[in-house]
């Protein structure tokens, strides 16, 4: 088989996982529940700003975000992995011809969608916004934009919870703790002495991503979620191939 042969037949594996967890996602009940449940808090967060204090803005949407998304991704993730060590048919698939990393791109980037899909009926958030108000363009676009990335790193995270355990509640559980730790850091930092300070900012997802929602796009902020992501993405890989070992 020649090299361009395998680079094909690699791309193509990673593609049938891809398209199988999208399937599986889609003809669930868990992803339909989690969608309506985040659509209902959301849309509280929204339509209060909107007819109570009369501002046609998503600002107090996006600065609840993080958090919202600590919950609700876990949510969708926490079976990726557990479900299929619990049932045993993780082991069926580490013995077909597909190395580590096709497993975990395919079942991250079907997550990653899935995630992002949570976001397209928000979009009716900006629609209501600009019927009845004349929102800034820039927090807007900015702010959805800090929302993927933050789907990106929290959806890594979430793999990789459901990647240690066969528990699904615990898989949750564990992504909800990482996510949550990480949305919520900097708010300790007064408690905190001031080199300490700088340092919970720096690893802060909500520092990050207030800076991308205000419309300000600055590298640092994006190599962070970059970061996270890989990290995570990383350490997911490394327990996949310690559970194809065992």
């Amino acid at each position: 088989m020649s090299e361009s042969d395998k680079n094909v037949k690699t791309k193509a594996l990673w593609r049938v996982i891809l398209s199988r967890e999208l399937k599986a996602y889609f003809t669930s009940p868990i992803a339909y529940i989690v969608c309506a449940l985040f659509l209902i808090f959301s849309g509280f967060l929204f339509f209060s700003t909107f007819f109570l204090s009369g501002r046609a803005e998503l600002r107090g949407f996006f600065q609840t975000l993080p958090m919202v998304f600590s919950f609700f991704i876990p949510a969708l993730t926490m079976r990726v992995f557990s479900e299929e060590n619990r049932s045993g048919s993780m082991e069926t698939l580490v013995t077909l011809p597909v190395t580590d990393m096709d497993i975990v791109v395919g079942k991250y980037l079907a997550s990653f969608i899935s995630s992002v899909v949570l976001l397209v009926p928000t979009l009716f958030y900006v629609l209501a916004c600009c019927i009845f108000g004349k929102p800034d363009a820039g927090p807007l676009i900015g702010g959805y934009l800090g929302a993927i990335f933050l789907a990106s790193s929290f959806s890594a995270i979430g793999v990789f919870a459901s990647s240690v355990t066969k528990n699904q509640i615990l898989a949750f559980f564990i992504g909800f703790a990482l996510c949550i730790a990480l949305s919520l850091i900097n708010m300790f930092g007064v408690l905190l002495p001031g080199p300490i300070v700088s340092f919970t900012t720096f690893i802060s997802a909500s520092s990050h991503f207030d800076s991308v929602a205000r419309g300000i796009i600055d590298t640092r902020d994006i190599l962070y979620f970059v970061s996270v992501t890989a990290l995570f993405f990383v350490l997911t890989v490394r327990s996949v191939r310690e559970s194809r070992r065992g």
